[in-house]
């Protein structure tokens, strides 16, 4: 989907459009995360959106995704998810990537898999999967949307005030956030692996 198409969609539907395709994307289904909550920001910046509208749907459309999918992943299981899950980008690949992960440390998984695309998808399912108490998996996904929905939205915010950006470039600009990011693991990655030799 392209930035126009986008910000039409934020002009016709207003605040409903953030709360559906953040759900859309931590259910599995392709949406532009990042990118919509940093132009989400910039958006504000401009007077375009109001900021707790924006971050209340920006919020509520995430925690909700997360918890379908924690109910899904409970209720109906992995079985269901094996044989479904690739029509939501669920791999096999992606789902032996976080099972192994996942069950070293549950809930910072929960806490910050939001910052891992892929794994943000899955874990919600999976926590369902492994029987993890509801008020357990409540309290830390919302703190986990909060601590990815907020720095997103506020980046945009100051990145708006102080580039003055053309909302036709934030794709470019999630891109390199993600690149920064990406640089950002690599490095603590190298740094532990030294440190273990």
């Amino acid at each position: 989907m392209n930035i126009d198409t986008l910000l039409q969609y934020l002009n016709t539907y207003g605040y409903l459009i953030i709360f559906v395709f953040l759900f859309f994307g931590i259910v599995g289904i392709p949406a532009p995360e990042e990118s919509l909550l940093f132009l989400i920001g910039v958006l504000i910046n401009q007077h375009s959106l109001a900021f707790l509208p924006s971050s209340l749907s920006a919020f509520m459309g995430a925690f909700t995704g997360m918890l379908t999918a924690y109910l899904v992943g409970k209720y109906v299981g992995s079985p269901f998810i094996r044989k479904y899950g690739k029509y939501v980008a669920i791999t096999d690949e992606r789902w032996e990537k976080v099972q192994n992960k996942y069950t070293k440390n549950v809930r910072k998984t929960i806490l910050f898999g939001f910052y891992m695309p892929g794994i943000r998808q899955i874990s919600p399912y999976f926590a369902g999967i492994t029987k993890i108490s509801i008020v357990e998996f409540l309290l830390y996904s919302i703190m986990g949307t909060i601590l990815w929905t907020l720095p997103f939205i506020l980046a945009g915010y100051y990145a708006g005030s102080a580039l003055h950006i053309n909302p036709r470039y934030v794709p470019y600009l999630g891109l390199l956030f993600l690149f920064i990011f990406l640089v950002f693991v690599f490095v603590n990655f190298l740094k532990r692996k030294r440190g273990k030799a």
